[in-house]
């Protein structure tokens, strides 16, 4: 079985990017999730992320990096194993500019040459020990759908949001919305929550979700340049492919896959104490320049060994 990795990245640092994003949409806000500093800082996450592949997961066949008009400075792109794929290559015209990952998204199985069964990342998260193809894909070659257990979600949020009176998260509202999604067209409502980290998928399953079973909310949101709460977040893909019996559902722990956000330290040691398969170190808007430098030397220390995708 050949299998691809793609990623997003984005150098949000780079002083032109910088001018093309406040030029679109404003000045970045530090207080505001959907467009603050860190959901477009780069601290070489990329970098690290790669040395985890190719420490734990030497088996990926090809690695599709999807950025706007950028490349890491540190990439060898005369790699035969890695290609850099221009928004403009694979996003519909409306789309453009885009700085909303959840967008992007939709379209990366229009990268030319992918695999058929392939794997998506965020350039934030890591491979934490030696894993296989059959952690993704099971011996049929369905995807492995891993999801967090929330068996009582739906009626918090509705709780929190018609009771309380307080409105959802950008993140838990796009959650909720994919959740709505599904249960309009199956009859089924999922409670689980994305673990936030690498996934599997097959490229037929992604056209499919993407130009039948989504395609009219698809278009509805092409011109969301940044995240809006219109947006249906990459979660549905997994219900879809629950509903129509086309993944193998995995619930996990912390003993396979950890989301830390990076300004609460003492969460570090979790990954020592349960050494997960996977872990992602979250920037938001609630991290500091020296939360981040913290960050950055934990990923160094992990991932002392310059990759063969490296300069």
């Amino acid at each position: 079985m050949e299998i691809d990795l793609v990623y997003l990245w984005v150098n949000g640092n780079d002083p032109v990017w910088q001018a093309k994003h406040d030029a679109y949409t404003g000045r970045v806000k530090s207080a505001v999730d959907i467009n603050c500093k860190g959901r477009y800082a780069d601290n070489e996450e990329l970098r690290y992320s790669l040395r985890s592949v190719e420490m734990n997961a030497p088996w990926v066949r090809h690695i599709y990096i999807v950025t706007d008009n950028q490349v890491p400075a540190w990439l060898d792109t005369s790699s035969p194993k890695v290609s850099i794929v221009d928004h403009r290559d694979i996003l519909p015209a409306e789309c453009l500019p885009c700085f909303n990952s959840v967008i992007i998204e939709y379209f990366i199985y229009r990268i030319p040459g992918l695999a058929e069964h392939f794997l998506y990342a965020n350039d934030d998260t890591f491979i934490n020990r030696p894993i296989t193809e059959a952690d993704f894909f099971s011996a049929d070659g369905l995807p492995i759908v891993r999801l967090r257990r929330k068996r009582f979600r739906r009626l918090r949020w509705f709780w929190k949001t018609y009771v309380c009176r307080k409105p959802l998260s950008n993140y838990r509202a796009t959650v909720a919305l994919a959740a709505q999604l599904v249960n309009r067209k199956y009859g089924k409502y999922y409670n689980a929550m994305p673990h936030h980290c690498m996934d599997a998928y097959l490229k037929s399953d992604y056209r499919h979700v993407i130009e039948e079973v989504m395609r009219d909310e698809v278009r509805a949101n092409l011109k969301n340049h940044i995240r809006s709460e219109r947006d249906i977040q990459r979660v549905v893909f997994s219900y879809i492919l629950l509903a129509e019996k086309r993944g193998q559902l995995r619930y996990v722990g912390e003993s396979e896959s950890i989301n830390v956000a990076i300004h609460r330290r003492s969460k570090y040691e979790l990954l020592d104490t349960c050494r997960p398969l996977f872990f992602c170190l979250n920037d938001s808007e609630s991290a500091g320049d020296d939360d981040r430098a913290t960050a950055k030397a934990l990923m160094e220390k992990r991932f002392p060994r310059k990759s063969q995708y490296e300069k």
